[in-house]
């Protein structure tokens, strides 16, 4: 993982360490795939909600590079299915995302029963954030 300043860390987590909007790029066969997912940024990463089978996940198994785009914030990282939202291993980033996105999780759009809804972990290598005036910069060593 790359490291961002202290104070870049500082703004990541105030900015995205909630529910977060962001744009995920992808790619398939040279073509881009950009959606907007619901994120969480913890540590370096950011975490998603999703299904294991989706078009995203298929594409992110395939070509595990995407870019992310979000207020003010653009970058680049790898794409890893953590596996099954409800697995003992997944409880502490589970629980993370249960608290983050309260407001809609259990709104009978996910199926936790199902082992396919799975955590996506993207692990920042480098980006560009702005606050204030100031331009923060990160690269993966």
């Amino acid at each position: 993982m790359a490291d961002w300043s202290r104070e870049a860390e500082a703004v990541l987590a105030e900015r995205f360490g909630k529910d977060s909007v962001l744009a995920l790029a992808t790619v398939e066969a040279g073509i881009p795939h950009v959606r907007s997912v619901n994120a969480l940024y913890d540590g370096g990463a950011f975490y998603v909600l999703t299904h294991g089978l989706s078009n995203k996940m298929r594409q992110i198994a395939a070509h595990p590079v995407v870019a992310l785009c979000g207020d003010w914030f653009t970058g680049h990282g790898v794409g890893e299915n953590l596996g099954y939202f409800g697995s003992p291993e997944n409880a502490a980033i589970a629980q993370k995302l249960r608290n983050a996105f309260a407001a809609w999780i259990d709104n009978g759009h996910n199926d936790f029963q199902d082992v396919n809804t799975c955590i996506l972990r993207i692990r920042l290598t480098d980006g560009v954030l702005f606050s204030h005036g100031t331009r923060y910069e990160m690269r993966e060593e």
